[in-house]
């Protein structure tokens, strides 16, 4: 099941949440930053044990102190007018999470909407790539959750779900 979600990600209670992160994986704003005090200092230890993460890979820690077993740190492209890669890159996040999950057995995960936010990604241009992209591996998991934050994000991917094939 594909599902879209209004609230934060930290809540999820599936195996693995996806953090949109940055390449130090130390912590930072948004999604990152919240991920990283919900969890608590496991994280950041596991992150430091790791030593960062390029764009478009994905690396794996514990959650720490969240419900979820797992969080997948994927580093989104930041927006240049998208003649530098990102799409490519925005793909990669998803395909290296999504690989990383099957690789290590989990059957649901949440994804937030990775690099909208400071990154600069316009968000329907993300949200198409994030959806083609899950909906490519969406058999080989249980569940996987799109976590939106923002409520027009939220109403973009319920939209944009409604009419994919």
């Amino acid at each position: 099941m594909i599902a879209v979600i209004h609230g934060d990600i930290t809540a999820y209670s599936g195996d693995a949440i996806v953090n949109a992160a940055n390449k130090t994986l130390l912590g930072g704003g948004g999604v990152d930053g919240a991920i990283h005090r919900a969890g608590g200092p496991d994280i950041l230890k596991a992150c430091r044990r790791i030593g960062g993460c390029g764009t478009g890979e994905a690396v794996i820690t514990t959650a720490g102190l969240m419900k979820a077993r797992y969080v997948i740190h994927t580093v989104g492209p930041v927006w240049h007018g998208g003649n530098s890669g990102e799409p490519y890159l925005l793909a990669n996040c998803y395909r290296n999470s999504l690989s990383l999950a099957r690789d290590k057995g989990i059957e649901s995960l949440a994804f937030p909407n990775i690099s909208t936010g400071i990154y600069g990604y316009p968000k329907a241009l993300a949200a198409d790539i994030a959806i083609r992209e899950v909906l490519s591996w969406g058999k080989e998991f249980r569940d996987i959750v799109f976590f939106c934050f923002e409520s027009d994000n939220y109403r973009l991917y319920r939209e944009k779900l409604q009419t994919s094939p």
